[in-house]
């Protein structure tokens, strides 16, 4: 399960084997079982997860009680509730297992810890932060200014795994569409 994780790794930042093997050390694997909530609304995001194998979705629900997916995390990729991770306030969001999942997580104590300490991990982690600064203002900027079918074809383009793994409904809601709205973007196309 590590390899895969120090592929991720070395794929972002060089470092040494010594250095990778201290972070390597760091993460405990959990296994998941679909649907089971990691983090509740309220709750701290107190771990950094990466999915060795599966999908997680992180969600915040709506005051009309509506789900509202942010990410969707697919194989060798991480993710946490970053907000609450980062300010140790309660987070706003939920954290799901979308399928059985195989995931390897470090606790953010030791994820600071590596921070203050290694000078390659610090770089890691800034590489992380402008990575998802990227993504949530490309996909802000297209809830903006595209309409259904321009991000339906755009999740096509940059994301199909999205579309082919995921039943309508978590494609729907990820587009910010109505199942009925998905099924006729796809007959029409």
């Amino acid at each position: 399960m590590k390899e895969t994780l120090a592929k991720y790794i070395q794929r972002k930042v060089k470092m040494s084997d010594e250095d990778l093997q201290l972070i390597l050390s760091y993460f405990k694997p959990r296994t998941v079982k679909k649907k089971e909530i990691l983090l509740h609304e309220g709750g701290l995001s107190n771990r950094m997860y990466f999915v060795v194998k599966g999908c997680l979705r992180i969600y915040f629900i709506k005051d009309v009680g509506t789900e509202v997916t942010r990410r969707i995390i697919f194989e060798n990729d991480s993710s946490s509730s970053m907000v609450s991770f980062i300010t140790e306030n309660g987070s706003k969001e939920y954290i799901e297992a979308v399928m059985d999942s195989e995931l390897l997580y470090m606790d953010r104590k030791d994820f600071y810890h590596l921070v203050e300490t290694l000078p390659v991990w610090e770089k890691f982690y800034r590489h992380q932060l402008e990575y998802a600064y990227v993504i949530n203002t490309n996909r802000l900027m297209s809830f903006i200014t595209n309409d259904a079918t321009e991000r339906y074809l755009l999740l096509l383009k940059e994301n199909p795994e999205i579309i082919k793994r995921l039943p309508n409904r978590l494609v729907a809601n990820y587009l910010n569409i109505t199942q009925e709205g998905l099924s006729r973007l796809k007959s029409k196309l």
